[in-house]
C-alpha cells in the first residue's frame, strides 16, 4: 500500500493560499458587481454603494495578500 499523496488528500492550505483564494472570490465579485453596473435589466442592475463595497473588500484583501507575503 502506498503512502502517497493520493487525488483524494489534500494538503492543508498555507495562509499565504488562503488569502489568494480570498483576493480572487473578491476580485470575482467585484467583477460581477461592476458588470451589473449598466445591466439592460433594471432588476439586476448594482447599485454604486454594491460597487464600492466589493472595491473595498478587495483592496483590504489585496492588503492582507501583501502583509502575508511580506511585501506591504
Amino acid at each position: 500500500m502506498s503512502l502517497r499523496n493520493g487525488p483524494s488528500s489534500t494538503p492543508f492550505p498555507t495562509p499565504q493560499e488562503v488569502v489568494i483564494q480570498e483576493v480572487l472570490t473578491c476580485f470575482d465579485v467585484y467583477a460581477r458587481v461592476r458588470g451589473a453596473r449598466d445591466s439592460v435589466l433594471a432588476s439586476s442592475r448594482a447599485d454604486p454603494r454594491e460597487e464600492d463595497r466589493a472595491f473595498n473588500e478587495l483592496r483590504q484583501a489585496i492588503t492582507r495578500l501583501r502583509t502575508t507575503s511580506g511585501t506591504g
